[in-house]
C-alpha cells in the first residue's frame, strides 16, 4: 500500500492537550490547593518526579530521532511514509505520548500538585479520542495488514 495523500486529520496538537490538562490542574491548585502529600513532597515523590521528567524527555528524544531516521513525519496530521517499528516503537505504538505523560506526572510529583494527576485520565481520554483513534484509523487505511500486524504485536501504550 502507498501512503494516502492526506494525514490523520488531527486538529489539536497533542502537546496542547497535555498542557491544557496540566494548566487546568495548576489553576485548580491555585484556587483550591490540593497537595499529593500534605506535609510537602517527600523524598520518594521527589525522586520519582526527578526520574520521570528527564526519562520522559529522553524517551521523547529517542522517539523523535527514530522517526527522523525513518524519514517519516513527526506531525500527527502529516503524511506517514511507513510504519515505524524500531527504537521505542518496538515497545509502544505511542512513545511520544507516553513521554508526554511521564513528563506531566513527573512535574506534578515534583511540585506536589494532586490536581494534574486527577485530571490525567481525562487528558488521556481526550488524547485517545481526538488524536490516537484518528492516527490509528489513518494508519490502518494507509498500511492495512502491515499496520494491523504491528498493532497486534505492540501495545498502544506499554
Amino acid at each position: 500500500m502507498t501512503p494516502a495523500p492526506r494525514g490523520a486529520r488531527v486538529r489539536v496538537p497533542p502537546p496542547l492537550i497535555f498542557l491544557a490538562g496540566w494548566l487546568a490542574g495548576w489553576a485548580l491548585h491555585r484556587r483550591l490547593p490540593f497537595d499529593i502529600d500534605g506535609g510537602g513532597a517527600g523524598r520518594t515523590q521527589i525522586a520519582l518526579g526527578a526520574l520521570l521528567v528527564p526519562g520522559g524527555l529522553l524517551l521523547m528524544g529517542w522517539a523523535i530521532a527514530t522517526l527522523l531516521l525513518s524519514r517519516t513525519t513527526l506531525q500527527p496530521h502529516g503524511v506517514v511514509r511507513q510504519v515505524v517499528t524500531t527504537g521505542p516503537y518496538r515497545l509502544s505504538r505511542n512513545p511520544i505520548y507516553l513521554a508526554d505523560a511521564a513528563i506531566y506526572v513527573g512535574a506534578a510529583l515534583l511540585l506536589n500538585y494532586a490536581w494534574p494527576l486527577l485530571l490525567l485520565p481525562l487528558v488521556l481520554t481526550v488524547l485517545t479520542s481526538v488524536v490516537v483513534s484518528r492516527e490509528e484509523q489513518y494508519l490502518r487505511e494507509t498500511f492495512g495488514d502491515v499496520y494491523d500486524a504491528y498493532a497486534r504485536r505492540v501495545r498502544r501504550w506499554i
